[in-house]
This record gives structure tokens, C-alpha cells and sequence, in this order.
């Protein structure tokens, strides 16, 4: 099955960033169901206690609200509930629970989730912060704004207005935090959508990595002086991920990495590809791999501007 999926081209080119058996082993692994508790609407030990029946239940290490999910019959369609569809959790890969974590935000910040649909890290943005402050939940295509627009009502958040542009305009408005969740090419979610790799070429990842680019400079540009940006993908391509960090280091003198401090196993951030050498800075970026923790494999940067 293995070598049917797998191109000759990924193969080779995944060969040289991390140990491609393991890789492939945990692509070809159904993914771990996982949900958020939705705190603005059931608190975490009620919802344990309305799901543990039917439901075993494993803390998320680095989400308090986090949960591995399973259901005791085997079955795999979790969203099939009176608690989900009241609201009370959000099913949402674990991984993908980091990017609101790291941007921390307060319940009077002005935020900007710049490429927000379906919802997933805006709702928890909003649960972070109580339903205070404000945020910007952004998105280029009105056809992504329904399902953003559907969980972010069933998830009785109220301090976030919907917005419909283009990343790139927002480079004069003046944000506390902006997350910066780009379009992606995916390849860190494979075992979730195999068709990934039938798509898969490099002149795409060429593509999307000149639009990311463009789309952190102008997060930066719309940051207030001592703000946070957290910039994430779900993609293992270094040409989205430290690339993109080591442009906005090359353009920008006032840009700080910082550490990030989760309990997680991670992997080493890739420091040089395809002849280019990044920034020793990019030591405090986030990778992980999908074998790391039996997770999607993502990557996250916390930029602060000084």
C-alpha cells in the first residue's frame, strides 16, 4: 500500500528530514480523535462526567481542556452526541490546540486570527479570554465563512466579528495578537487525508511558500510594538515553516523568537534545505512530527516584536 501512496519524489525528499519509516508508519495510522472542552458553556469535570460513559477520555498533556477520545464501542463518529451538537466540546486535533496556547491571549486584547475558518483556534481564543476583548476572525472566500460563521454561534462565542479579506490587506490596522494559521499544503496531516499525497509537488510547495511569506510580513506590519504573532501550518515542508520565519528574521530587525515551553516531545527545527541556511533563531520554533506524539505533525513559531 505504502509504495503505491508514496512518490518516488516525497519519498526521497522526506528521506533526508526525518526517519521516513516511522513517518510513513504513522501516516498510514488513523488518527487519534480528540475534542476541547468548550469552557464557556460546561466545565472540564462536567463534561468528563456526562461522556465517561460511553466515552474513555486521556488528558491532553499540553491542553488542560484537551482530551484524547475514545469511544468504548470502537465507534469513530465522536460529533455524534447531544453534548457536541449543544456545544459543550469541539472536536480538534490536539496539535492544533498549541497555536491559541502560545498566543495567550488576555480578556482585553484586540486579536486577529487572520485566516480563522472553520473556526477551530478562534473558538478556543474566545474561550481563553472569556468571550471579552475582541477578536477579527478573517477569511479570503466567502464559502469558508459558513462553516466559521456556524461554529462560532454554536459555540456561544460573542466577542468576535467575521470578517471577509484578503490576509495581505491588513497591513494597516494595529492588533495586541495575531495568529497567523496559514493556507497550507498539508503534508503534516496525511494520516487524516491521504489525498495529500496524490496532490503533492513541490512546485505547490514553491507556490504557498511565496503567499505565506507575503502573509507574515504583513501580520508583522499590522503587530503593535511588543505584540505576539504565532504563525502555524500543519505541513512538515521546511520551505513553509522555517523558511518562512528565516524571511521575516532577513526582512525585520525588531523580530524576537521565542522559546516555546510545552510538555511535548518535538523534533528538531530544520536549520538548512535545499542549499539555504536559516537563522540559528529558528532553535526556538516548534516541530513536530506526527510519530513524535501520535499526533498531525505541525509546526509553530511565537514571534514577538520588539
Amino acid at each position: 500500500m505504502s509504495e503505491i501512496i508514496f512518490k518516488e519524489n516525497f519519498i526521497e525528499r522526506y528521506s533526508k528530514l526525518t526517519n521516513f519509516k516511522e513517518f510513513k508508519n504513522s501516516c498510514l495510522t488513523p488518527l487519534r480523535r480528540s475534542i476541547r472542552v468548550n469552557t464557556l458553556k460546561i466545565s472540564i469535570n462536567n463534561l468528563k462526567q456526562r461522556l465517561e460513559s460511553n466515552f474513555t477520555l486521556q488528558k491532553i498533556p499540553w491542553c488542560d481542556e484537551g482530551f484524547f477520545i475514545e469511544h468504548k464501542t470502537g465507534r469513530r463518529d465522536i460529533g455524534n452526541t447531544l453534548e457536541h451538537t449543544l456545544g459543550y466540546y469541539y472536536v480538534q486535533e490536539a496539535a492544533s490546540m498549541i497555536p491559541p496556547l502560545l498566543l495567550n491571549p488576555q480578556k482585553e486584547d484586540l486579536i486577529l486570527d487572520m485566516c480563522a475558518s472553520p473556526g477551530s483556534k478562534t473558538t478556543q481564543i474566545a474561550s481563553l479570554m472569556e468571550n471579552q476583548g475582541l477578536i477579527i476572525a478573517n477569511d479570503y472566500r466567502g464559502i469558508r465563512l459558513k462553516p466559521l460563521g456556524i461554529n462560532l454561534q454554536k459555540s456561544g462565542i460573542t466577542n468576535t466579528i467575521i470578517t471577509l479579506m484578503r490576509g495581505q490587506w491588513f497591513k494597516n490596522f494595529q492588533f495586541d495578537k495575531i495568529l497567523l494559521d496559514a493556507p497550507c499544503s498539508g503534508t503534516g496531516a496525511i494520516r487524516k487525508s491521504l489525498k495529500t499525497l496524490l496532490t503533492y509537488n513541490t512546485k505547490m510547495i514553491t507556490k504557498l511558500s511565496k503567499e505565506q511569506k507575503q502573509l507574515i510580513i504583513t501580520a508583522f506590519q499590522a503587530l503593535k510594538p511588543k505584540g505576539t504573532l504565532v504563525y502555524s501550518t500543519c505541513s512538515l515542508e521546511p520551505e513553509e515553516d522555517e523558511e518562512v520565519i528565516d524571511f521575516l528574521l532577513k526582512n525585520y530587525n525588531n523580530v524576537s523568537i521565542e522559546k516555546i515551553n510545552l510538555n511535548i516531545k518535538r523534533s528538531e527545527p530544520i536549520l538548512s534545505f535545499n542549499n539555504k541556511i536559516y537563522s540559528e533563531e529558528i532553535k526556538n520554533t516548534l516541530r513536530l512530527w506526527p510519530q513524535d506524539n501520535n499526533t498531525e505533525g505541525f509546526f509553530v513559531a511565537k514571534i514577538k516584536k520588539l
